[in-house]
Formats: structure tokens, C-alpha cells, sequence
């Protein structure tokens, strides 16, 4: 027995489906006594009597029938195989899966999204917002494709950007006495209520260090994880802070800031995989990262 050919088996379906070869010669393109001598070698071939012939018509046997459905299988595989391969390339050219610090992930995030998606309106894209330790560990795992977290450990599979945020500055709520003030430091703070970061982040031991440079500790009333909270207890008149202007401008609002010193600076950093599967849309993002990082609206007034 001979193998198939591709053209008989397509011929097959066409005549099962169709009904007759004139019609199974148009949907193949070819001309009826093409397609005729294509049924008649498959038979040929197989050895199997798979059409029989009633009232003008090819009506499938039993065993053309179980071969059609065969090849139906096999063709369906084909094409799903076609439709998976299809969907692997727009993924890849058109998804981007990008991790964020909650801290980051409301005014400046969307900052960053605005001017990528002018540039790019048709890439998907999905955020995530967690923790450095979650964000790394998913761009290691290629979950992510891009994330935003703070310093962290290096690695030889990830290119690693340094994000520098805008100064920190003195926030405080509106009307407090200190916002008339041009510039703020350390000994303007004392005694003032002061709401703090966690004693093991990295915000709260540079600020706490700015302090003890002139002898000085914050009078700490409320401490908290994360940025989300601090300015809502701010803004609630539970006291002052100092704090990166980026992770502060979901609540611009409702704060006032003037500048601190001494000059308090903080960095992200932008990690991806070194072998992205987008590199192109990465790097693109990326740069609207730092752009949008040059213009937070928490900014003295």
C-alpha cells in the first residue's frame, strides 16, 4: 500500500463534505476529472473501496467514512497547531505582563502606560502589583516580562535599570503650619507628629539617617508598610512625613509638599529577562518608565 498523498486526502474530505465531485473540484480549484482521478488513487492506494455510487451521487462506505473521520482528526491537529503557533507569535508581538511595586502601581504606572499605549495602542497588557521579592522571582520565572522594584540582588539572567525618583519632599496636609514654609528639614519636624515607613524599609532608615546627622529623631506616632497607607494617614491629619514624591501623587490632591533637606534621593530599579520574548516592546516600555519619572504631580507649590 502506498502512502497518501496530501492532495488525495484533501479530496476525500472535499467529496464527503460537498457531497459530489463537481462541487469537491471547486472548493479544490482543480477540474472534475482532476479530482476524480484523485478519489480513484487514493482507492488505489489504500486498497479500500471508499465511495459507492447511488443516483449520481458518491455516497461514503463504512470504511470511507471512518478514514474521513480520521483524517478530520488529523487536519483538525494541524490546524490547531496552526491557530497555537498563531496565537505564540501575537502574544509575543502584542502582550505585555508587567510587575510593579504597589507603591508605583496607580498615577505613575499609568503615567508610564499612557505614553506607551500612544505609541503602541494594540499590545494587551496585564499588571501585576506585589512585593520586590515576588516581582524578581516571577521575571526570573518569565511570568513577568518587565517589573519595577527597589533595590535588589543581581542576577546574570536579568538586565537591571536603575529608576531615580524625584528628590523626597516634606508632605504634610493641607493647612498644617510648616506649608508655608519654602523648605523643610529635620529641625523643622521635630515634635511634630510623624508618620513612618516599617523600621525595616529602606525609606524609613535614609530619612531616620538624615535625622541622626543632626542629633535629631523623628517623633514617630504611626508607622506602616506601605506608601498607600502613609498618605492616607497624612492626609488624615495624623502627621507629617517625608517620602519619595512618586509613591505619594494617588493622594496629590489631598497633601501638600515642599522640599526636604538635606537632599534625600531613592532608586527602583527596572529588571527584565536578558532573552525577553519581547525585547522590543520592553525596552519601549522602559523608556516611558523614566519619562513618566521625571514628572510626578506631588511637586512643591
Amino acid at each position: 500500500m502506498s502512502n497518501p498523498s496530501l492532495r488525495q486526502l484533501e479530496a476525500l474530505m472535499a467529496v464527503v463534505e460537498t457531497g459530489t465531485v463537481s462541487r469537491a473540484a471547486e472548493v479544490l480549484h482543480i477540474s472534475q476529472p482532476a479530482a476524480s482521478k484523485l478519489i480513484q488513487e487514493l482507492e488505489a492506494d489504500t486498497g479500500l473501496q471508499l465511495f459507492e455510487r447511488e443516483s449520481g451521487r458518491l455516497v461514503p462506505t463504512g470504511r470511507g467514512m471512518r478514514l474521513y473521520e480520521e483524517v478530520e482528526r488529523v487536519f483538525g491537529g494541524v490546524n490547531q497547531l496552526a491557530r497555537a503557533v498563531d496565537a505564540i507569535r501575537r502574544e509575543e508581538h502584542g502582550r505585555l505582563v508587567i510587575g510593579a511595586l504597589p507603591a508605583l502601581s496607580g498615577p505613575f504606572l499609568s503615567r508610564a502606560l499612557a505614553g506607551f499605549r500612544a505609541r503602541h495602542p494594540d499590545v494587551f497588557i496585564s499588571v501585576e502589583a506585589r512585593s520586590s521579592q515576588f516581582l524578581t522571582e516571577a521575571v526570573l520565572l518569565r511570568r513577568l516580562d518587565v517589573a519595577i522594584v527597589v533595590s535588589g540582588e543581581e542576577y546574570g539572567s536579568l538586565l537591571t535599570d536603575v529608576l531615580r525618583s524625584p528628590p523626597a519632599v516634606a508632605i504634610m496636609p493641607h493647612g498644617h503650619r510648616l506649608a508655608s514654609k519654602q523648605e523643610i528639614g529635620p529641625k523643622d519636624l521635630v515634635g511634630e507628629p510623624f508618620v513612618a515607613f516599617a523600621p525595616t524599609g529602606m525609606m524609613r532608615r535614609t530619612v531616620e539617617a538624615a535625622f541622626d546627622a543632626e542629633g535629631l529623631r523623628p517623633n514617630v506616632v504611626i508607622e506602616t508598610t506601605t506608601s498607600p497607607n502613609v498618605a492616607e494617614f497624612v492626609a488624615a491629619g495624623f502627621g507629617v512625613t517625608v517620602a519619595d514624591p512618586l509613591a505619594m501623587e494617588f493622594a496629590a490632591d489631598r497633601l501638600v509638599a515642599r522640599p526636604f533637606q538635606p537632599a534625600i534621593t531613592f532608586e527602583y530599579h527596572i529588571i527584565r529577562p536578558v532573552r525577553a520574548r519581547n525585547n522590543n516592546l520592553v525596552a519601549k516600555f522602559v523608556e516611558e518608565v523614566h519619562m513618566a519619572a521625571l514628572g510626578p504631580k506631588i511637586v512643591p507649590a
